[in-house]
């Protein structure tokens, strides 16, 4: 892929890895109108990821730096272990279990059977309805300080659930913790915080594979040769830069608006896919 190529997958990316739409749906499918049509691969998601969560960890930053400080002198009883930070220290931790586990067990359905559109398609409509129900429904009368090891490992089976594409990371997330009563923004936050170590540790795993196991022609489960990693650096860079903006606009649009438009943006997507696959303009 060409370096235009791979700044409109950088800023498709960037545009929605935050948004509860769905990253890697949205790369996977643009990636069939780019070029000779193939799907950028499992591998290039999880690399582009990196620059998008890189812009998560500088808008954060103060709070990461808190969270990482309180929580390594808790210890050693310098902190006591249910001060604010240190909790969530610890809970990042354990919310991070499921998907480290479900990621190794079925890496290779993530990396194969599971990047169908068809299974894109019906994730992109049916996580999008989820979202809007638990939007309506939710209580948001609860925050961060309100979460428990419980509710962590729900949150941390629903980032499991981005695996696949479709689902999205943030939307997953954020519509598990809406069923439970958490605010929108409070609910948003612990899944940005919650995504970190898992995106970062599964894109730079990726690093090490693209370097460890170079492509053989034809493999869906890694970077296809168009894909160098000049032009891999150069979407990761564009990810991260768009991926600024899109944060900082999206944590103060939730803090005052519902999550409805992205519900319809899914589903119509989500048709849309159908109705390309059905009538063979793409392939599955």
């Amino acid at each position: 892929m060409d370096f235009i190529n791979a700044i409109i997958l950088g800023l498709v990316q960037g545009l929605t890895e935050f948004l509860p739409v769905s990253s890697s749906a949205h790369i996977r499918i643009v990636g069939e109108f780019l070029g000779t049509g193939a799907d950028p691969g499992a591998r290039f998601t999880a690399i582009t990821q990196i620059g998008t969560e890189l812009a998560v960890v500088l808008y954060f930053w103060t709070d990461i730096i808190r969270i990482i400080a309180r929580w390594a002198r808790s210890l050693t009883g310098s902190v006591p272990r249910d001060d604010p930070d240190a909790r969530m220290g610890w809970l990042i931790i354990v919310g991070s279990i499921p998907i480290v586990v479900l990621g190794l067990v079925f890496q290779d359905q993530i990396e194969t059977t599971l990047r169908s559109l068809w299974i894109t398609a019906v994730m992109l409509i049916a996580f999008g309805i989820l979202l809007g129900i638990a939007d309506r429904v939710g209580a948001r009368n609860r925050r961060l300080k309100d979460l428990t090891v419980g509710h962590g490992i729900i949150y941390g089976f629903a980032q499991a659930l981005a695996l696949i594409p479709g689902v999205s990371r943030s939307g997953g997330t954020i519509t598990a913790g809406l069923f439970m009563g958490y605010e929108r923004r409070a609910a948003a936050r612990y899944a940005f915080l919650l995504a970190i170590p898992a995106v970062l540790g599964s894109g730079f795993y990726q690093v090490y594979k693209s370097v460890a196991e170079p492509c053989q022609a034809g493999a869906g489960n890694c970077l296809p040769e168009t894909f160098g990693p000049v032009e891999t650096l150069v979407a990761t860079i564009v990810a991260f830069l768009v991926g600024l903006v899109v944060i900082a606009f999206f944590m103060s649009y939730i803090s005052k608006r519902s999550f409805l438009p992205f519900v319809i943006y899914r589903i119509v997507l989500g048709v849309v896919l159908i109705v390309l696959l059905a009538t063979d303009v793409i392939s599955a």
